[in-house]
């Protein structure tokens, strides 16, 4: 499986190998059965969120948030569009910085929300403030490798 690409399941952790030509066919988790990238925004905890970022060679794009956050929640549902928009291409999640607050020490949050695109191990690029959903979907076509 040379053309395979690793996707970490956001639901229970495990990583998967899906051959590129079948990430629009809806594949599932080989261990949980959820599907990996269909479009939902995902909540993450700090060790999937590790776990996604260090192995996953499909562009993740993290919302960091609070609940307490205006513009937070005024972003929510320009967030959620623009991940049923783009996928299967990439995939969406959210992290909670009132929960988790050392992941945004780890990732030197300032402000939220945040957006951070992952990729090949790697930070791609962040975004800071709210925007809305097309703009949310030119940053990652901007910068990831679709």
């Amino acid at each position: 499986m040379s053309n395979a690409l690793k996707v970490t399941c956001l639901e229970c952790s495990a990583v998967n190998r899906v051959p590129k030509d079948k990430l629009s066919a809806g594949p599932k988790c080989g261990t949980c059965g959820s599907k990996l990238n269909d479009g939902k925004v995902r909540q993450l905890d700090p060790a999937t969120l590790a776990k996604a970022q260090r192995n996953d060679d499909t562009p993740l794009l993290v919302d960091f948030w609070a609940p307490w956050c205006g513009p937070c929640r005024m972003m929510a549902p320009a967030f959620e569009q623009a991940a049923r928009s783009i996928a299967p291409h990439a995939r969406f999640a959210k992290i909670n910085t009132e929960d988790h607050p050392n992941v945004s020490r780890k990732f030197g949050i300032r402000g939220i929300p945040a957006l951070i695109l992952f990729q090949n191990g790697k930070e791609v690029a962040r975004q800071a403030g709210a925007i809305p959903a097309p703009a949310i979907e030119k940053f990652v076509r901007s910068k990831a490798r679709l």
